[in-house]
């Protein structure tokens, strides 16, 4: 089983260049941003809490988005293969998430790291903000806190994933045919 993280600050190109390793590795997109829109959109509980955090540029708690992600793989026994995407955020989800999967059977094969400098960052989530809908996509504010959240709280994740010798940075600037380049080759 093929099991990859797709690491990067909002607006590196996570939800883009997922879609393009789905389909070429056949693997199960996991996306914690899809899950709590979906869940927003339908006003449950979860959604209008992840909001609540969300509107503030906050990380959703550990114990609701790790219990989201198990759901969503168990959903899934026939998968050959996921792409967490925006997950896990913290350590304490990495050691999380390897416990979980270790149950499986299965563990982490790589996470690829996008790598983008931050006023690129701002001028793609402004750009998408204005396609995609997304309020927190469109505040100078919201999206610098939630590049320091990320700085802060994310980025030491990858730690995790270099003591364990499964972290590959990847240069996620250029076209999106060359960052889809660059992820294969890493991948292998």
């Amino acid at each position: 089983m093929r099991n990859l993280v797709l690491f990067g600050p909002p607006g590196s190109g996570k939800g883009t260049q997922s879609a393009f390793l789905v389909k070429h590795y056949n693997l199960v997109h996991l996306s914690t941003g899809d899950v709590f829109r979906f869940n927003i959109k339908g006003g449950t509980e979860l959604g209008k809490l992840a909001q609540s955090y969300m509107d503030k540029g906050e990380l959703v708690p550990d114990e609701v988005t790790i219990s989201m992600l198990e759901q969503e793989v168990e959903k899934r026994p026939d998968a050959i293969g996921f792409i967490f995407d925006g997950f896990p955020r913290t350590t304490a989800q990495a050691v999380a998430l390897d416990k979980f999967l270790e149950t499986r059977g299965v563990s982490i094969e790589s996470m690829l790291a996008l790598e983008v400098e931050v006023e690129e960052l701002k001028k793609r989530l402004l750009a998408r903000a204005e396609t995609s809908g997304r309020v927190d996509d469109s505040n100078l504010d919201v999206i610098q806190n939630r590049i320091d959240v990320y700085n802060a709280e994310t980025a030491p994740v990858a730690n995790f994933y270099k003591t364990a010798g499964k972290f590959k940075s990847i240069n996620g600037l250029g076209s999106k045919e060359d960052v889809t380049g660059r992820l294969v080759a890493a991948i292998g």
